[in-house]
């Protein structure tokens, strides 16, 4: 338990390196809105994808459908705790102050955070059995996501939830998988390098987002502390109760933990961008629920660990 609260402790430190750097560029001017808003088009369109190729670049075999699939169950299963659960509890908020709260609430930063922290934790195979949980959360961040915070906007198409980055890098990296069929070496490397920017660059786009409000009002009010406990605690410790109970254990049950406790989804930041949302919300609820996963991450993937 002891090195999970060291190797958890130190990313998260590592992602607020980051965010304060984006920051500083925010206060110095050296990002601008709209530098930001095409980078941000980047990481969602370019960046994430290809995370998700790489990450399906890997020989078929049984027993890793079968424990791939375990955690796609695990995953859905994530992702309707917290989407019930968002449901009930923000109900009577302004709309786009709303939109935000639930998005939140749902989405984890499974990519950003989780990917890295399953490869220090668990190697490959734990980075792998992420995918799965990127597999369900790329489909629900971009149809059920996307709906929430697009609903009312001209920014929603209803093709969009098919035809989009997310669900069709999930397609194309599962063909992949099945096929036992790698990409070239001359276009892997690209890819690999556009993947590897799918950590810092979110950061620094949250970064500059918070250097347009002031940070005494980092915590919030009594609806973004009801996110924390639902994104942090409550979603996750549902969630490996009902796991362990069904018999899961061990690298599957700790790789869906990792990715299920991980703080609020940089991409909430993103999508309020694009959409018009409350950014700055976004931008606090992101960086905060980061900042509290310093515990409550350490903390239950930890447990997980143990009882794994």
């Amino acid at each position: 338990m002891l090195d999970s609260f060291v190797v958890v402790g130190t990313q998260v430190l590592t992602l607020f390196i980051l965010i304060g750097i984006g920051f500083i560029c925010g206060k110095l001017k050296l990002l601008t809105r709209p530098a930001v808003k095409s980078v941000n088009d980047i990481v969602i369109y370019i960046v994430n994808p290809c995370l998700i190729v790489s990450a399906f670049q890997r020989k078929f075999e049984v027993t890793l459908l079968h424990n791939f699939l375990l955690a796609i169950a695990g995953a859905l299963i994530g992702h309707v705790i917290c989407l019930v659960i968002a449901l009930l509890v923000f109900r009577k908020q302004e709309e786009g102050k709303r939109k935000v709260l639930r998005f939140a609430s749902i989405f984890s930063n499974c990519g950003f955070m989780g990917i890295p922290l399953l490869s220090a934790l668990l190697g490959a195979d734990g980075v792998f059995y992420g995918a799965a949980y990127l597999v369900v959360f790329n489909l629900t961040i971009w149809s059920y996501g996307q709906y929430i915070m697009a609903k009312g906007s001209d920014g929603f198409k209803t093709k969009k939830v098919i035809l989009n980055p997310g669900v069709i890098a999930v397609c194309i990296g599962l063909i992949f998988f099945f096929t036992s069929t790698s990409l070239p070496e001359i276009i892997m490397i690209p890819v690999d390098y556009m993947a590897s920017l799918n950590t810092p660059v979110p950061m620094l786009i949250i970064g500059y987002t918070m250097s347009n409000f002031k940070l005494k009002d980092l915590m919030g009010g009594i609806d973004e502390l009801k996110v924390y406990v639902i994104r942090l605690v409550v979603g996750p410790l549902l969630l490996l109760g009902i796991l362990y109970s069904m018999g899961l254990r061990g690298i599957v049950l700790t790789a869906v933990i990792v990715s299920a406790s991980a703080p609020t989804a940089a991409l909430t930041t993103m999508f309020a961008i694009k959409f018009g949302c409350d950014e700055e919300l976004s931008a606090r609820i992101v960086s905060t629920s980061t900042l509290i996963s310093i515990v409550t991450m350490t903390l239950i993937v930890g447990l997980a660990s143990y009882i794994a």
